[in-house]
């Protein structure tokens, strides 16, 4: 068994969906449900969206335009693991007590946004992933991650 260390670089949520998610230092996580606050939170198979830095700054380069945390719909950017490792069922564990299970890989965007729009790409829709949360707790900006894969 392999095992990959990263970090959590932002948290991001929004109390409404369809508008742009905000950076937020700490955040609490429910089991069953997702980011307390966010929209998005309910159960089901898409709790809480992750999206790695590397593919953030790979668009940012790319189009040369201005990016912030959220502006994917985000919730959670993550540096130092390599998603593509990864398949449907692996387990991140957050800080000793939050477990986070892989349900899907990427999206498909039904609107266009406007990073879309200018970069030709949606770093969501191709390299993110969406997790269920199987246990619950806090987090924050900074915290570690683990994931343990074959």
């Amino acid at each position: 068994m392999e095992i990959m260390k990263g970090k959590i670089e932002a948290i991001c949520l929004a109390e409404k969906k369809g508008i742009q998610k905000q950076p937020v230092e700490r955040a609490e996580i429910r089991e069953n449900q997702g980011i307390l606050g966010d929209a998005h939170a309910a159960p089901g198979n898409r709790q809480i969206s992750i999206l790695i830095k590397k593919s953030i700054d790979k668009v940012k380069s790319s189009a040369d335009i201005k990016i912030v945390d959220g502006d994917f719909a985000e919730n959670i950017i993550i540096s130092g693991i390599d998603l593509k490792k990864l398949s449907i069922g692996t387990k991140f564990k957050l800080n000793d007590s939050i477990i986070l299970e892989i349900t899907q890989f990427g999206k498909k965007c039904h609107d266009r946004c406007s990073i879309f729009e200018k970069a030709s790409v949606c770093a969501m829709a191709d390299e993110g992933i969406f997790v269920k949360v199987l246990c619950g707790g806090f987090i924050n900006k900074g915290d570690r991650m683990e994931v343990y894969f074959d």
